[in-house]
Parts: C-alpha cells; structure tokens; sequence
C-alpha cells in the first residue's frame, strides 16, 4: 500500500478500509467494536460503541476514549508510512471533554507532522451529536519492518 500522505493521487479509499478492518479482526479494537469507516489522504475515522467500553459509573472509560485514538493514530501512521515500515507509539496524550453515556462514539485522526521517522496525529472523538467528548495527541516512531510479514 502506498503511503497516503505522498502519493494521494493512487489513494484507494476502499482499499484501505479494507485492509484496516481486516487486519483489526482479533484484537483489542476488534473487541471493542471499532469499524473504521472513512478514509481519505488526510484523514481516517472509526467509530465505536459505548456499551461495553464504560466504567463502573457509566460513562465511556477514559481508557476506552485512548483505545480508539491510539488505534486511529497507529494505523493512520502506518498507513502512511507506506510498505516496508512499520511504526511504535511513543508518546500519546488525553484530554476528556465531556462524558459520553450511550450510542457511539467517532473518533478522527488528521496529521498534525508526518516525517520519515516520526509521525504525530491528532484525534478528535466526538459523540452522536457531534459534540467533543476528547482530544488525543499521539507520536509513533517510524520503524523499518523486522522481517516477513511487518
């Protein structure tokens, strides 16, 4: 897959979809019930529920909130990254705006610095009303891939 970011003239929207949900397919997103549903050269988005995903007092965990940024953001990294790479969080942050107690959640990622060895993203998770429940800063390292298969 080529890298989002330098080549968005061969950007294939479904292509990418694809690949994101399939590789999510048993692990920890995939059992949180996040579906990304929108990719563009610029930006990716998934959603999720907050059934679920809350803690004791009903509202979406904090944690559940950085889940789905650090999975946005690792996956927008990767993606632009291009093949041949892979990349490792290093640093993420979290501010909670507001708490959300039902229906689901949108989180998108957008750039904030793309390079060749470091990448930040920016995350956005809003509820069905469009209102932001947090904002998520998240840094990867840019890796070359360790062997077959990365």
């Amino acid at each position: 897959m080529s890298s989002v970011y330098e080549a968005p003239g061969e950007f294939d929207a479904d292509a990418v979809l694809a690949h994101l949900n399939e590789r999510s397919v048993g692990t920890l997103s995939d059992r949180m019930g996040i579906e990304f549903i929108e990719a563009a050269p610029d930006r990716l988005v998934a959603t999720m529920p907050v059934e679920g995903n809350t803690q004791p007092y009903g509202l979406l965990h904090g944690g559940a909130h950085v889940v789905l940024a650090e999975t946005l953001g690792s996956m927008a990294a990767s993606v632009a990254a291009g093949p041949g790479k892979h990349v490792v969080g290093i640093e993420l942050n979290a501010s909670h705006s507001r708490g959300v107690r039902s229906g689901r959640v949108t989180g998108t990622v957008t750039p904030v610095h793309v390079g060749g060895t470091l990448m930040t993203h920016r995350v956005e998770v809003r509820d069905e009303d469009g209102k932001l429940a947090s904002t998520i800063r998240i840094t990867n390292l840019v890796r070359d891939a360790a062997g077959p298969g990365h």
